[in-house]
């Protein structure tokens, strides 16, 4: 039984992408695996949303949602904004307690970055994790300022109890710039722990046999991958 939180240092980050990684190697080692977005925003109900996407690319049936909104905010804002109820976090904690009991890998991936509310009272996605003591994967961007995003994302998590599983970069560029190669480096010396992974720019739009081998290719031996950090970090550090 384990379940794995998937957070990013803002939006637009990756995350879903590497949730549907993570649920793609899961699927390939025969785990039963479910995948839950808590809170869906920027969807109608006739409209794919995350979810479907990770649905398409790692072939995983056991898609949970708990909350849709229309409005692409923060799940509190699009909550208030459609007059819906908020999604409750301690509900979603139970729901996702009961498919670990039937599934060894449940992967929670949330919305926006990780102090992102989900109703008025400031629930976030690390009050998730701390509550389920769950640990998180933290999706960060390659270029210039994301030291200081997943400095700030890391501090957040430690101040609140939630361990960290790894770092991944969401998106890596075929031709990453100085800035990109640069922070390689720091990112691990921030994390204190080598790159968990980095996917390649444009993995979401892969067929699902393509996006397997990119997923095994792009995620460390901690996630079922085979992504050599210090081989990644040896090709691509500047001098």
């Amino acid at each position: 039984m384990s379940v794995l939180v998937v957070t990013g240092t803002c939006t637009g980050v990756g995350k879903t992408v590497v949730t549907a990684a993570l649920a793609a190697l899961g699927r390939a080692r025969g785990t039963p695996v479910a995948v839950v977005k808590p809170g869906q925003t920027g969807a109608h109900p006739d409209e794919a949303g995350d979810l479907a996407d990770v649905g398409r690319l790692a072939g995983v049936g056991e898609l949970h949602e708990y909350g849709r909104y229309p409005d692409p905010l923060s799940p509190a804002a699009a909550a208030r904004r459609s007059g819906l109820p908020p999604v409750d976090l301690a509900e979603a904690a139970d729901r996702i307690g009961e498919l670990a009991e039937t599934h060894r890998l449940v992967l929670v991936e949330g919305a926006g970055g990780l102090l992102v509310r989900y109703d008025d009272e400031g629930a976030t996605i690390a009050d998730l994790a701390h509550r389920l003591g769950a640990p998180m994967v933290v999706v960060v961007r390659p270029d210039l300022g994301t030291l200081n995003h997943t400095a700030l994302t890391l501090e957040a998590m430690a101040g609140r109890g939630v361990e960290l599983a790894g770092i991944v970069i969401g998106s890596w560029p075929a031709d990453p710039d100085l800035a990109m190669r640069a922070n390689i480096r720091d990112l691990e010396t921030i994390s204190a722990r080598p790159l968990g992974g980095a996917l390649p720019a444009g993995a979401g739009d892969l067929a699902p046999d393509e996006f397997l081998r990119a997923a095994r290719e792009g995620l460390s031996p901690a996630f079922g991958g085979t992504f050599d950090a210090a081989g990644f970090r040896d090709r691509f550090m500047p001098l």
